[in-house]
């Protein structure tokens, strides 16, 4: 639960956020067209020097903003697939972002947490080997745990629980990268058929209009690629998000084997 709640917390936020950003540019567009219809010519601005006019210009180039940029195209590439492709995104970076925090909450010192169940066994047996792993976050204590359980039945019995809670653990690790994995997949499809659909819309408008004009074709082009950069562009920002999280996976799984090995190699030194 606390997980799920999580995670409808961060979608939530994302939303929000995105909403935020193209509610505040209609209300700068807004008040930027009522400050250009109340100010009235005057003779001094009729006078303006070469000079004043390139500040000016170059003034309302820099608030021309990257967000006010990404909006204008975002509502130009058509709201239904775009929207979508937008909702792929918010839900892959919500995943990333959940499977981010537990990872690095999953992550331990492994040598300090061997040091410290060599120093309990010596000094309170099993028992105190429990008790610290009991105390420790993260998978490899969780291992550790589950084969200082299974001390008292043999060095066997203590590989065999490693090598099957080393496999429940794994899975809890890859949780979700799979999800992450088919918004991969599904931004630049629906890009694709934003495409697809534009193009027939151009067709369609050449049809009714019987004749082959260049504004006709342009703008049926134009939603057509906007869809498809726009789907790329979020597959290439999970891409990268996915790619860190089978690297952080794999790390944290190496590190698991490795300390699994020398907590048997702790146990036989301990017998």
């Amino acid at each position: 639960m606390k997980k799920r709640f999580t995670l409808l917390t961060l979608i939530a936020f994302l939303s929000l956020g995105t909403f935020s950003v193209f509610a505040q540019n209609d209300s700068e567009n807004i008040l930027a067209n009522e400050e250009v219809t109340e100010e009235a010519p005057t003779e001094e601005t009729t006078e303006e020097t070469t000079e004043e006019k390139t500040k000016k210009k170059k003034k309302e180039v820099e608030e021309d903003t990257f967000h006010q940029i990404i909006k204008q195209k975002f509502m130009e590439g058509g709201p239904a697939f775009m929207g979508i492709v937008l909702l792929c995104l918010i839900l892959g970076l919500a995943l990333a972002i959940e499977r981010i925090i537990y990872l690095n909450m999953a992550t331990t010192n492994s040598k300090k947490l061997l040091n410290k169940v060599n120093d309990a066994l010596k000094s309170g047996g099993v028992n105190a080997a429990k008790e610290v792993c009991r105390n420790t976050r993260g998978p490899v204590a969780s291992i550790f745990y589950q084969g200082l359980d299974r001390s008292d039945e043999g060095l066997e019995q203590v590989e065999k629980s490693i090598v099957a809670y080393g496999g429940v653990q794994m899975g809890l690790l890859e949780k979700g990268l799979s999800w992450i994995s088919l918004f991969i997949a599904l931004a630049p499809m629906l890009g694709f058929m934003g495409t697809v659909i534009g193009m027939i819309g151009a067709f369609d408008a050449i049809e009714a209009a019987g004749d082959i004009s260049p504004s006709l074709v342009a703008g049926g082009i134009k939603v057509a690629l906007l869809t498809t950069v726009f789907g790329l562009i979020v597959a290439i920002i999970l891409q990268i998000f996915y790619n860190y999280l089978l690297s952080k996976v794999d790390s944290i799984v190496n590190d698991m084997e490795d300390a699994s090995i020398k907590l048997v190699d702790i146990l036989v030194n301990n017998k």
